[in-house]
């Protein structure tokens, strides 16, 4: 259900933008809000189990999370969507970790393997079904049922875990450093709120946006201070000290903005600039997943064999050259090259995540592993929210920016214009529908023209954890 959610809405977000009546910047808010809260809320997960049970909280974060989704298809407005899309994200951050705590206390040692490969195929499923899904279900009905389907999956997976779960003693004496996670909530969302409103707000012109880059200054300080003066912070600042725990963090936001941005910005390309239906648009994404499979299965094979620095790199250089070509596309892309650059960019994406996995664990105590899964899962969703905040700022800035230096050339004292031919007389300042036309053009034209800039950054972008990755230890040195 997660890993579905995280995919699913890309490919529905044009239907929803014209459902909704937004913006083109603000229709990503549908994925921001959701990442965001899952990414706030991952920190008390271990707390609430302990306060509620784990089996209890797990029950009900899924009869949340289910119930969320259901309003998240009725959403009339933007707001409400992003309301919904929160409350969606607020119950499902538990699903991962509490996943693997009750699979890890479930199994023995010499199972656990076996046990983790087949929890590791729904993370898989997840990313190959999700624009599929998503895909069909919106073009044989409405984009409403990309969250409906929630509903049959989520009670089957309730009834489940009332049937086989055993339950569990809580322990109401748990503590939790609220102060520190408060404060980080406040940074976070605030940052978050900038950068989802600056563009249309005209960024700290706006006294709004002002207020929240203060709040998010204010949030992220009392968090650093609290945590190096409290006794017992939210996070331990000696965990800190472990470089390849501060370097997979860094990697690990930096590929969280990379990999959702250039899903986000896809969907609208083929759907918007390249004329696919829904549907097709849904398929010709599929082998993103497929590789993102196969590159993960191979990871885990080589991973005995091979320097996992080697094979995050790979993966790292792998990832910027599809981005790259993406940025060479045009709309008439043919349908084997884009199979190709996706299916390796996925490809790239399971090659370099398992070892980054294997990295940030290497050299970490074990007592501090909880925190540290915690903690990555943060910065991946918070990277996630970030990426696509800021491409889809500078999508909009690059399409105005394109936009005026393709006009600045169409004049009535253009000659193309006043040659006499057919095209003249139609696209002609005495044509009726010659600048109806012409604005459609250039239109077009600048979009294509800022999603392939828009690439180009995001390829920077997937090179920057190269220069951490040289700085981790190799396990067992």
């Amino acid at each position: 259900m997660q890993g579905l959610d995280s995919t699913i809405t890309n490919v529905a977000l044009p239907y929803m933008q014209a459902g909704l009546m937004a913006g083109s910047d603000q229709i990503t808010w549908v994925l921001t809000s959701y990442v965001i809260a899952a990414a706030v809320m991952t920190a008390p997960v271990g707390w609430l189990a302990a306060r509620l049970g784990r089996r209890r909280l797990f029950i009900t974060c899924l009869a949340g999370f289910t119930l969320a989704s259901m309003l998240c298809g009725a959403a009339q407005t933007l707001g409400q969507m992003v309301a919904f899309r929160l409350l969606q994200g607020i119950f499902g951050a538990a699903f991962v970790p509490l996943s693997q705590a009750t699979m890890l206390d479930t199994f023995p040692m010499e199972r656990r393997a076996e046990a983790m490969a087949v929890w590791g195929i729904g993370v898989m499923v997840g990313p190959v079904l999700g624009p599929v899904l998503g895909g069909w279900l919106t073009g044989l009905g409405d984009w409403r049922w990309v969250f409906y389907v929630n509903l049959p999956v989520g009670v089957l997976a309730m009834l489940g875990l009332v049937a086989v779960m055993p339950p569990d003693r809580p322990d109401p004496a748990r503590g939790f450093d609220w102060t520190g996670f408060l404060a980080l909530a406040l940074g976070i969302g605030a940052l978050q709120l900038l950068l989802d409103r600056g563009e249309g707000l005209d960024w700290f012109a706006a006294p709004e946006i002002m207020a929240e880059a203060m709040l998010a200054v204010l949030g992220f300080y009392l968090f650093g201070v609290h945590m190096l003066t409290a006794p017992r912070p939210f996070l331990p600042p000696a965990m800190f000290r472990d470089t390849n725990l501060v370097m997979a963090l860094l990697a690990t936001f930096l590929n969280g903005t990379v990999l959702l941005a250039s899903t986000a910005l896809l969907a609208g390309y083929l759907q918007k600039l390249a004329g696919y239906p829904v549907e097709a648009a849904g398929l010709a994404m599929m082998p993103r997943g497929l590789g993102t499979m196969a590159g993960m299965l191979l990871a885990g094979w080589l991973g005995r064999r091979v320097d996992q620095r080697r094979l995050m790199a790979l993966g790292v250089l792998l990832l910027a050259w599809s981005v790259h070509e993406m940025s060479q596309w045009t709309p008439e892309i043919e349908g084997t090259r884009l199979a190709a650059t996706l299916a390796l960019q996925g490809f790239a994406t399971g090659l370099s995540s398992n070892p980054l996995s294997v990295l940030a664990y290497a050299t970490l105590a074990p007592h501090w592993r909880g925190d540290a899964a915690g903690l990555i899962a943060l910065f991946r969703n918070t990277g996630n929210a970030v990426g696509v905040s800021v491409t889809a700022v500078v999508l909009a800035r690059m399409a105005q920016v394109s936009h005026a230096e393709l006009a600045a050339h169409v004049t009535p004292f253009n000659r193309l214009l006043q040659d006499g031919s057919a095209t003249a007389r139609l696209l002609g300042p005495g044509s009726a529908t010659g600048p109806w036309l012409l604005e459609g053009m250039i239109g077009h034209a600048a979009a294509v023209i800022a999603a392939s800039d828009t690439w180009r950054l995001l390829t920077v972008a997937a090179l920057l954890p190269l220069p951490l990755i040289a700085l981790m230890r190799r396990p067992g040195s």
